[in-house]
């Protein structure tokens, strides 16, 4: 007992265990926990010490004080939180790009849609030049004969993962009409061309595929050109999320509008496909990092009540630019008038040099509190507001912090964490999952076109994916009202695990009784349900991507919330990436593909209950903050139900054994702390 007194008054000691989390959410700040030892237990679910730690003393002196660090319960009311007309303003800049994104990310389904192709001078009743992209009708061939590719479109919003499908031939008109598929044999002889007519369906009049004839032995490219901007979206999601979180927001999303309008114009100059490509790797790194900064800085400016609506906001308006994109590409009518168009409209971006300041929220976290005292002042000014308003005394606080150094933080430093990295090793895996098993959904849809009447052109393809997307969203607004941010994302991944399982289950047994004339059974009803599961698949699928992402911008802390962040978009980015390698390889590798990723969905609804419930609560500064973010039962205990582990209350009185343990000397030798002896 002495010293354990002895230690309580030194401020702790290698021996304390770190103190408990609060059953909904983190602890108030400071960096208390962070002298603690990995080692001991933290949690409701795992007995933590409920004895408060003294507020510890740093070689560089004291730690900020708490209401500094508390910037939702003390900081954002005092500037009036969303009720301030700068907030406002800064809010609604963050919306306005969300548009230009949206041209952006789905720029692929117009740039590089394979279009019908036949033999230039070819007659009518010509042979067509329609062949697979290996350039040969095989008898595997002809069940995925279609003239519009199986996803002619991104199937996310965060990315462009449009595919493509096999190109397919027509009769000698600038128009024609689609031909029925050659019989089976080598048709390879249709390749043998040195020119080619183009019919493209996207409303321009060249894109990339006829530019540089991207067709037969040469339809790889095209792949190669959409797997290039889905590697620099991933490559740039990790390296501009670590360079905003030393660096700072503002600088990392001013710096990629320049070079995406340097890249992006450069790209319609381009020569070859090569460099194409190569251009497109860059615009894409750009891109994500403008998608990321806004994604933070729009998180970081809201109270915790209002986090989700402002974010559901901007992915609409991105809808926006999808829903906009085939009108915007008929009236450009050219590839490189289209690709600039989309461009150019980050010009108006340069002026938030001027008009958008850093976040406030991060240079809080980050100790840099001579930024802050200037940013502050700059929003009551703004915002008119009186100076008396400070009833909690934040400006007092704040001048006696100017002198501290700042103290930035790397995404490395979650390894050492407890709880923190197995959250985000979680959401990523959900991320990577709801993505990936999207494209399965889709061209499961897609590729019933040649019998389905609706499915019969790239229009209908395009608006219908953009049509479940949106129905996702407003579902998402209501589900994750009623059930919360965990709860939310469980019943979606629950509906995507269901989808993906009766339809590789199911209909494979609707095939087997197809068989037998007498089973009622035919191809159209299994047809019919594979549509059904496929559309239920992509709504879910769509909701549980884009979940995990707001997911990890709530739990995550702000000093490493970008770097948190790209790791899980980038883990979008991979699950995007699986389709045009698959087709770059013919499809082959599809079936497994699907089996794959709705074995991983059963895998994610179990993990999902590891995740702590974010609603309403604070945003986590410091890593000592998002550590003791734990999870909670997912039903709330009944009334007068008895909790399986005692309170922190009981904990506390019930002291017997921690004396036991902190006394360690004064037992016997190979005793244990009960007073027996070991067997």
């Amino acid at each position: 007992m002495a010293i354990d007194r002895r230690r309580d008054t030194a401020g702790g000691g290698p021996g304390r265990l770190p103190p408990a989390a609060e059953e909904n959410g983190a602890l108030p700040p400071g960096d208390a926990a962070a002298s603690a030892p990995l080692g001991g237990r933290s949690g409701p679910g795992g007995g933590g010490d409920i004895q408060a730690l003294p507020a510890p003393h740093a070689a560089g002196g004291p730690h900020p004080s708490l209401l500094l660090l508390d910037y939702d319960g003390s900081v954002l009311p005092f500037l009036g939180g969303l009720g301030g007309g700068y907030q406002k303003t800064l809010v609604l800049l963050t919306w306005i790009p969300a548009l230009f994104i949206g041209f952006s990310q789905f720029s692929d389904s117009f740039l590089l849609d394979q279009p019908n192709f036949w033999c230039r001078g070819a007659g009518t009743g010509a042979e067509p030049a329609g062949v697979t992209a290996a350039g040969r009708w095989g008898g595997g061939d002809l069940a995925n004969w279609t003239s519009p590719p199986t996803t002619p479109f991104p199937t996310a919003a965060w990315g462009t993962a449009g595919t493509l499908g096999n190109s397919s031939g027509a009769d000698g008109d600038d128009a024609p009409p689609l031909p029925s598929p050659p019989d089976k044999g080598d048709n390879v002889s249709n390749c043998d061309c040195h020119a080619w007519d183009y019919g493209i369906r996207t409303g321009l009049v060249q894109n990339v595929v006829s530019k540089w004839d991207l067709v037969c032995d040469s339809a790889w490219r095209v792949h190669v050109a959409k797997f290039s901007l889905l590697v620099g979206l991933i490559l740039g999601y990790l390296v501009t999320g670590c360079i905003a979180d030393w660096f700072g927001r503002r600088p990392v999303l001013l710096l990629c509008v320049i070079f995406i309008l340097i890249f992006g114009l450069t790209v319609a100059l381009s020569v070859n496909v090569t460099m194409f490509s190569t251009l497109r790797f860059f615009e894409g790194f750009c891109l994500a990092g403008i998608i990321l900064t806004l994604y933070a800085i729009r998180i970081e400016l809201c109270p915790p009540g209002k986090r989700f609506m402002i974010t559901m906001v901007a992915s609409f308006v991105a809808m926006a630019g999808q829903f906009l994109m085939p009108g915007l590409a008929a009236l450009c009518r050219d590839w490189q008038v289209l690709q600039a168009l989309i461009v150019c409209p980050f010009l108006l971006m340069l002026l938030y040099w001027s008009i958008f300041p850093e976040s406030l929220r991060w240079l809080m976290a980050t100790q840099q509190f001579e930024s802050a005292k200037k940013l502050i002042l700059h929003f009551t000014q703004k915002n008119r507001m009186n100076p008396e308003s400070d009833i909690k005394g934040v400006m007092p606080e704040l001048e006696k912090e100017l002198s501290r150094r700042p103290k930035k933080v790397c995404i490395v430093k979650v390894v050492g964490t407890r709880n923190l990295w197995k959250n985000i090793v979680v959401l990523c895996v959900n991320s990577l999952t709801g993505y990936g098993i999207h494209h399965c959904f889709a061209r499961s849809m897609l590729g019933h076109e040649a019998k389905v009447p609706l499915l019969e052109n790239f229009y209908a393809d395009y608006y219908t994916a953009a049509g479940i997307a949106l129905a996702s969203c407003l579902a998402m607004c209501v589900v994750v009202r009623l059930l919360g941010r965990r709860g939310g994302l469980l019943l979606f991944m629950i509906l995507t695990a269901l989808a993906s399982l009766l339809q590789l289950g199911l209909l494979n047994l609707i095939g087997k009784y197809s068989q037998h004339p007498d089973s009622g059974m035919s191809d159209s009803v299994k047809d019919k349900f594979s549509i059904t599961f496929s559309i239920v698949g992509m709504f879910a699928s769509h909701a549980v991507g884009s979940l995990s992402v707001f997911f990890c911008a709530e739990i995550t802390p702000t000093v490493i919330r970008c770097g948190g962040l790209g790791l899980v978009l980038a883990s979008a980015g991979f699950g995007m990436l699986t389709a045009p390698i698959i087709e770059l390889h013919n499809q082959k590798g599809y079936f497994l593909h699907h089996i794959i990723f709705a074995c991983c969905t059963l895998i994610c609804i179990i993990c999902l209950l590891l995740l702590p419930e974010s609603r309403d609560q604070n945003l986590p500064e410091s890593i000592a903050d998002g550590e003791h973010y734990t999870r909670q039962p997912l039903l709330p205990p009944r009334r007068g139900e008895q909790p399986l582990l005692l309170t922190n209350a009981e904990l506390k009185d019930y002291s017997g054994l921690h004396d036991a343990a902190t006394a360690g000397d004064g037992l016997p030798d190979g005793a244990t702390a009960n007073g027996g002896r070991p067997m």
